[in-house]
């Protein structure tokens, strides 16, 4: 079958584009300019979710494709087979020789996943040729984008939990196949406890949980004997739906087929309600679950929950120990997609010739780019709060500590330690980056988040280093009076 799974998900990614890219690089070649030495920066615009700061994922799965890239045979016929408006083949065969021979070679520097960024630092920059520097554009914002932004929508919604278990229940609803596994992992990074899909269990050693749905319960002539077969199927692992026709019912017969357990030497881990007023339902569970002396067993609410309505909730005083929160978590609810990009910020013609910086004009500031070779560097404090993030040229000198923040203030970064965030992944196209595991990239949130607490984020400064605001500003100035 021509369209199954196997052959849409095949080892060859380098089509994971779009077709501007693939007729820039062969305008490049045509000019001969495809061996110039670009700089490309991945950064977002404005921080998602009314938040002040994201939460960086993905990296490891862009790493995995620009591992991988490379033009396959099957690539190279498709391309070959595409015509132009005039009917003719749109690519000339040498350049599509070209595409199949190239190697990757560029140097590739990144801010690891679970960091705490801000809006308009660099989080991924690509050093190398144009012509492939400009092709990986699409496939990096692809990924790296959405993993950020689900990401940081979990951070959102384990905040408003404060403390509780969160279970992301998304992947029925989430945006095919590949969207479910990236969330399930985006969503482990910045702290949920466990997912429901399997899948992403098995690829990415993520803990999963799940119950019974209530067609187990409707297929019984009563709900009673369906959470008793339910019991006797997993004795050690009952977590009973009570919803399916009258929940207060529902959570006295979950109890009665507790005290069987009980006997058997087991326990009724939980209930979990997924319909009606879950505050009013969760108190009125708990006092009958605890009159029954089933003080351990644990509520779990689902229900199209988000961070709003657990904030609601909780403030509301829910009885409920834990929230499962599906679709509005991988889909991002509220705000579905980043609006990260992709910007060229310098260009030169070889290694011996003098670097040219570019900038992007708009109207809108917000859009305007930064120039360079950027960095972002990270100053704290003695007791180890962050106290300012930097972002600096690498082509110029050192930086001087002192920085431009975004809202015009200048502050001086006098702290002696600090980090440059963006570290280096693949050097001539060598990975050089040691991949760490899922559980280290889950730590690494843990310990970012809590450096952060404390932290005014709307008051952290964050803005360009003196030199490099300097340089930007001549060449705005330049290139408007070059437009006059």
């Amino acid at each position: 079958m021509q369209n199954s799974l196997n052959k849409r998900y095949r080892s060859s990614l380098a089509l994971l584009t779009d077709l501007y890219q693939i007729t820039m690089a062969y305008g490049y070649w045509k000019a001969g300019r495809q061996e110039e030495e670009a700089i490309f920066h991945w950064f977002y615009r404005k921080n998602p979710f009314g938040a002040n700061y994201a939460i960086t994922a993905g990296l490891e799965d862009a790493i995995a494709y620009m591992q991988d890239f490379a033009f396959s045979v099957d690539d190279i016929q498709y391309l070959g087979g595409l015509k132009g408006a005039d009917g003719r083949p749109l690519f000339e065969e040498a350049f599509l020789n070209y595409l199949q021979r190239m190697k990757f070679s560029c140097d590739i520097d990144a801010v690891p996943e679970g960091r705490v960024v801000f809006a308009h630092e660099p989080l991924l920059r690509v050093r190398g040729p144009l012509i492939q520097a400009q092709l990986l554009e699409t496939a990096l914002l692809n990924i790296l984008n959405f993993q950020t932004l689900i990401a940081s929508k979990a951070h959102q919604v384990c905040l408003a939990a404060q403390g509780d278990t969160v279970l992301e229940f998304g992947l029925r609803r989430a945006q095919g196949i590949d969207g479910g596994l990236s969330a399930s992992r985006a969503a482990y990074i910045a702290g949920v406890a466990a997912s429901s899909n399997v899948l992403a269990g098995k690829l990415y050693d993520i803990p999963v949980k799940g119950t019974h749905a209530h067609s187990w319960v409707m297929s019984f002539e009563d709900e009673q004997q369906a959470f008793a077969t339910y019991a006797q199927a997993m004795p050690a692992n009952c977590v009973f739906l009570v919803d399916t026709y009258d929940t207060q019912k529902g959570v006295d017969k979950a109890i009665e087929i507790g005290r069987a357990l009980r006997a058997q030497g087991q326990d009724l881990l939980g209930i979990r309600l997924d319909s009606g007023d879950l505050r009013a339902l969760s108190i009125w569970a708990r006092k009958r679950l605890d009159e029954a002396g089933f003080e351990k067993t644990k509520i779990i609410a689902s229900d199209s929950l988000n961070e709003d309505k657990i904030r609601t909730l909780k403030a509301g005083g829910a009885a409920i120990d834990s929230w499962g929160v599906g679709t509005n978590l991988v889909t991002a609810q509220n705000q579905p997609a980043l609006g990260g990009v992709y910007k060229l910020a310098a260009l030169r013609k070889d290694a011996n010739s003098e670097w040219a910086y570019k900038i992007k004009l708009s109207n809108t500031p917000i859009k305007i780019s930064n120039p360079g070779a950027l960095q972002v560097r990270r100053y704290y404090l003695t007791d180890g709060r962050p106290y300012g993030d930097m972002i600096w040229d690498e082509l110029q000198t050192s930086p001087l500590g002192q920085l431009q923040s975004l809202d015009g203030r200048s502050i001086v970064c006098d702290s002696r330690k600090y980090e440059d965030l963006l570290q280096p992944i693949f050097r001539k196209g060598e990975l050089c980056y040691k991949l760490p595991s899922l559980g280290e990239i889950r730590k690494a949130a843990e310990r970012d988040l809590a450096l952060f607490q404390g932290v005014d984020f709307k008051l952290y400064p964050k803005g360009l280093e003196a030199h490099l605001a300097q340089t930007k500003a001549a060449l705005i100035e330049g290139l408007k009076n070059k437009k006059q």
